[in-house]
């Protein structure tokens, strides 16, 4: 049975910038829909990694590790997964309660459903049918604590999402997200650049995933977390080195001229 969504007015409140926390506010998985596996991450060279099957559907497992509602802006490929604008980290994006998981299964389409998240080629990813494939390859969050508020918060059963605050807070929170990016992106570009994205997300079936409407203010203007997590299809992240290569053994390219063994009777007619 599907449980109610709500929709959540985030407001970016007028305190001090706080500094990134080194502890995981909200943890992200992904989960592959068609055969019920959570894809395991792979770290290599800083960044973490999943591979993709291409045309499988998924869903990405958010799971707040707090005791204080969070909210949420999640990124895919580039792209805010509620509202469809080039993602920022003043945007929309979902309310957890305490302790709260929720999978995220695709666009959001409207208050009640969404378009199904799969794996694609890039060209026919979301991003790329909608002029942005730069950033085809990623699953990213930022992360907000809540200000806190007089009145007695009663949490709600289901997580939330959040929509876009002015342009101005947006330029800042954007830049502070830029700030705060790993160091290790431009030696990963010149390695993607010989080993070029195949896989992206698609834009998939409707389904059905209702949402409500609640209010969160953030307590800063610059997310306490981003994380991302980047995915291609099993031979890209092979040929990147995130994944071992099979044994020779398995797939032989040419003929081999001195097999081993010794001359085998011909069968019988």
């Amino acid at each position: 049975m599907f449980r109610r969504l709500l929709l959540v007015l985030a407001l970016a409140s007028t305190t001090a910038c706080a500094p990134l926390s080194a502890r995981d506010l909200v943890e992200v998985d992904v989960i592959d829909r068609d055969n019920g596996q959570w894809l395991p991450e792979y770290r290599h060279r800083g960044d973490s990694w999943i591979a993709g099957v291409p045309g499988h559907r998924y869903s990405v497992r958010l799971t707040n590790t707090t005791g204080q509602r969070v909210l949420v802006v999640l990124s895919v490929d580039g792209v805010n997964a509620v509202s469809g604008q080039t993602a920022a980290p003043s945007q929309a994006g979902y309310v957890l309660a305490p302790w709260e998981s929720a999978e995220i299964a695709g666009w959001r389409k409207s208050m009640d459903d969404v378009a199904q998240f799969l794996f694609t080629d890039l060209p026919d990813s979301y991003a790329a049918r909608t002029g942005r494939p730069a950033d085809v390859g990623v699953i990213g969050i930022a992360v907000f604590r809540e200000r806190v508020q007089r009145q007695q918060y009663a949490p709600p059963l289901s997580p939330p999402v959040a929509a876009q605050a002015d342009a101005a807070r947006e330029r800042r929170a954007g830049n502070a997200a830029k700030a705060a990016a790993p160091a290790a992106a431009a030696a990963d570009s010149a390695m993607a650049e010989a080993a070029p994205q195949r896989l992206g997300t698609g834009h998939g079936q409707r389904e059905w995933a209702p949402v409500g409407q609640t209010e969160f203010v953030r307590a800063s203007a610059r997310p306490q977390q981003v994380t991302q997590l980047r995915y291609d299809d099993a031979d890209s992240l092979v040929a990147l080195g995130v994944l071992p290569r099979p044994h020779a053994s398995y797939a032989r390219a040419t003929p081999n001229a001195f097999p081993d063994g010794f001359v085998a009777d011909p069968p019988r007619w």
